[in-house]
């Protein structure tokens, strides 16, 4: 099976519907990510076909349970998966954050060889950026503990917003460690088409008291 097939049946699977030519230019995205990926290192596999799973459909798999009008990926590394998400819902407004330069030099290419409007690049510190207009929705598929997750990017989340967490196993334990104020909205089980392990999305919110 061909990537563009692999990816039409992962969309169909996943129950999203997206335009002929959004789906080509999320595989010109995994093209970009090959090529730049010799150089870089933005991610340890290699193949094209795992990119589609591991990478497209594992980050598309979160889309239909995120309503945002912005929304900040952080530690966007190779644009995951704020890049899909992007390309999936054009009205919706998206900052890739990553202190590392090179990657960021990686996320302005893909940006402008995309034709994205909707995104923007931003090489910073998350817990020292600061931003006039904040996020109904901070999304990281990166940080591997939740509590710091939502300590250092909290200053960024407008007022009703949600922190999305992608996750592997059911985080029992990050989410006793979360900071006073915060709480689990909703834990949702993710099947993505090709891959094998468990995924989860957790949404996070602010207690009306927390400052």
């Amino acid at each position: 099976m061909n990537t563009a097939d692999q990816l039409k049946r992962g969309l169909i699977a996943l129950g999203l519907t997206l335009a002929p030519d959004t789906q080509e230019r999320l595989l010109d995205y995994i093209a970009l990510i090959e090529k730049w990926n010799r150089v870089y290192n933005l991610t340890a596999i290699r193949e094209p076909e795992k990119m589609v799973s591991h990478h497209l459909l594992d980050s598309l798999a979160v889309a239909p349970h995120l309503h945002a009008k912005r929304l900040l990926d952080v530690g966007s590394g190779a644009g995951l998966p704020g890049i899909p998400l992007a390309l999936a819902n054009p009205d919706m407004q998206v900052t890739l954050l990553d202190s590392n330069h090179k990657k960021a030099a990686f996320l302005n290419q893909a940006v402008m060889e995309l034709k994205l409007k909707n995104a923007e690049v931003c090489a910073e510190r998350v817990e020292s950026w600061q931003t006039e207009s904040r996020f109904d929705v901070i999304i990281s598929r990166a940080f591997s503990d939740m509590g710091e997750f939502v300590r250092i990017t909290r200053h960024l989340l407008a007022p009703g917003g949600l922190f999305a967490a992608m996750k592997g196993l059911h985080p029992y334990e990050e989410i006793e460690k979360l900071p006073p104020g915060f709480n689990v909205r909703q834990i949702l089980p993710l099947a993505v088409p090709g891959l094998d392990g468990a995924r989860h999305l957790v949404l996070i919110g602010q207690d009306a008291t927390a400052t």
